[in-house]
């Protein structure tokens, strides 16, 4: 097992197969690809000719290293080939019965220092394993699709496997240029572990019609910063596929955040089972094509429209920086703003805030001189809420407790003119509870904005059982006239974002909990496999985890779910006061400003 991997084979010559046959021939080793199918090698070597000629049209490689690469390819017909390989990498279907056959042959093919690894991401490594005359030699090596691009390798370990096998796969996994962690044996590992979940949860909210499949990808793109949105990436992946490695880990926890979502066995007993079939949640091109193409739950223009109230002038009460960022979001589209807060103190800060920010948009040419004066001149800060007598959209972004956003609304439906819209930022609250304290709750909408609210796109917009439609409608086309994306949800715990995003984050707590995997494994995992823009650790310190823990314990009271309990780790954290950033201590250790 100290052996450098010089010739590897790789059994399975899918997309996956290609993928990592391509990286390990450009890294300058003897690739024996190995598939059943001669049509499949055939495929497998057209697509490294294409993908090689490719990288030296971009000018990543010469064209002496693509003939190279290309001459370290040989395809196989039989396990046969494998016989000199110091490294078998299987990567055929996802199944028990046909990896394990695998597993049986090579032990009569390979030397007895071979080191043989799977590719499953759903499967036990500690059951395929045990197939084999020596379990100490076999591990799982994860890559991720496309495995050319993706620097994550996931290392996998089972109870039997020889440490110095993974010292040697792990070494060759850097030697790839990737970035290997090092895994326990579990389904789904780390990064599929907690994406499926979320994969899953955005299924089932779909399936329960409580927004459209669009508005839940937007959404989760927007306002997290992810590459693709769920229901998008489910077709990538295929549906057929995440059922099945859903299926695997439930057989594990028994978690019922893990049970696949009926839809995805509908759509795979019916052959929609994505990108490859040409329809999934969404309908494409052609199968195996990219462009989404207009269905029959295509959403058009006009049903998205409708008639609304005129909006001119809007107030927004909050002195916080939510406030200021919504206050100046609406002067910047032109919007007369009044910015209210509890004293005239506190409101010209806020205003001041404002100030700030508009030139430091200056300084970075994305906004006039001229542009900032007028957009300041548009905002009158204001020391009460009677400054909103006449405005047509009032705006609440104070302190996320009910009693006080209660309270608010009660003064604002005395003050308010007859026919203002009166929305709430809440992240977390029932927009219904807010909404009762006023006389008028047909008039009253979430209008959800995500921090800070001038950079970020998305706006959540909150519908309760009582909203009129002409408000719906008010708040649409004033999103749209601010710039930002509205995407509709019902009154429930969390909307979109944050019913999806914070499961996964609680979920990435408890592995660390169980000791399955460390705070910057897990972070590099998500990041480098799951195209995520900050590991979940990284994100739980920015929010808050006081803020976090609130969100946690929201989802669990409305939602009934034993899987959606806050964390014990994450309570204990916040019990000490060890907050995230703002405190200089949250999962991580910061310097003190």
């Amino acid at each position: 097992m100290d052996t450098p991997l010089s010739t590897i084979a790789v059994v399975g010559l899918g997309t996956m197969g290609t993928g990592i046959a391509e990286v390990l021939a450009l890294a300058g080793r003897e690739v024996i690809g190995i598939d059943i199918s001669e049509a499949a090698a055939r495929q497998a070597v057209t697509s490294l000719e294409a993908s090689t000629a490719r990288a030296v049209g971009r000018g990543r490689i010469t064209e002496q290293e693509r003939a190279d690469a290309l001459a370290r390819f040989r395809t196989y017909d039989t396990l046969q080939a494998a016989a000199d390989a110091e490294l078998v990498i299987e990567v055929v279907p996802e199944t028990y019965e046909i990896k394990q056959q695998v597993f049986r042959e090579l032990d009569a093919v390979v030397s007895a220092t071979a080191i043989l690894a799977t590719g499953t991401n759903a499967l036990s490594v500690t059951r395929l394993a045990a197939e084999s005359q020596h379990p100490e030699r076999v591990l799982g090596l994860h890559f991720f699709n496309p495995a050319p691009a993706m620097k994550l390798v996931e290392v996998v370990s089972s109870v039997l496997t020889a440490p110095p096998a993974v010292e040697a796969v792990t070494r060759l996994a850097r030697e790839l240029g990737k970035e290997p962690v090092a895994v326990g044996d579990r389904p789904g590992f780390v990064a599929d572990g907690l994406l499926f979940g979320y994969l899953n949860q955005a299924a089932a909210m779909y399936e329960a019609n409580y927004a459209s499949r669009e508005d839940i990808d937007a959404a989760m793109k927007l306002g997290c910063g992810l590459p693709m949105g769920p229901l998008a990436l489910l077709d990538l992946i295929g549906i057929d596929t995440a059922r099945t490695v859903l299926e695997a880990m439930y057989s594990a926890s028994h978690d019922r955040l893990h049970a696949p979502a009926p839809v995805l066995g509908q759509l795979s007993e019916a052959g929609l089972t994505g990108r490859k079939a040409g329809r999934g949640f969404y309908t494409y091109d052609a199968p195996g094509g990219q462009d989404v193409v207009p269905d029959a739950l295509t959403p058009s223009p006009e049903a998205a429209a409708g008639t609304g109230r005129e909006i001119a002038s809007v107030g927004v009460a909050g002195s916080g920086t939510m406030a200021s960022g919504i206050a100046e979001v609406f002067a910047k589209a032109g919007y007369t703003v009044v910015l209210a807060a509890r004293g005239q103190e506190k409101a010209d800060l806020a205003k001041s805030r404002i100030a700030k920010s508009l030139e430091r948009s200056v300084t970075k040419g994305r906004l006039t001189a001229e542009a900032r004066d007028e957009t300041l001149a548009r905002i009158t800060a204001a020391g009460s809420l009677d400054a909103f007598a006449e405005v047509d959209l009032a705006v609440e972004a104070v302190a996320e407790d009910l009693q006080v956003k209660q309270q608010l609304f009660a003064t604002l439906d005395k003050v308010c003119r007859p026919g203002a819209v009166l929305a709430t930022t809440t992240s977390s609250l029932p927009v219904i509870a807010i909404a009762r304290a006023t006389a008028r709750p047909e008039d009253v909408i979430g209008m959800h904005f995500f921090n800070p609210a001038p950079a970020m796109k998305l706006v959540e917009v909150v519908r309760t059982v009582l909203t009129a439609d002409d408000v719906h409608a008010t708040v649409r086309t004033a999103c749209s006239k601010i710039r930002k994306h509205p995407v509709d949800c019902g009154d429930r715990a969390g909307f979109i974002v944050n019913a999806l995003l914070f499961p996964y984050l609680n979920n990435a707590i408890k592995m660390v909990e169980e000791h399955y995997a460390s705070l910057d494994d897990i972070d590099a995992a998500m990041k480098l496999g799951g195209g995520y823009p900050m590991g979940p650790f990284e994100l739980l310190d920015v929010v808050g985890l006081d803020v976090s823990l609130a969100i946690e314990k929201v989802l669990h009271r409305e939602f009934r779910d034993p899987g959606l309990a806050p964390a014990p780790l994450l309570e204990h954290l916040v019990a000490a006061g060890c907050l995230g950033r703002k405190t200089g201590r949250g999962f991580r250790e910061y310097a003190r400003r």
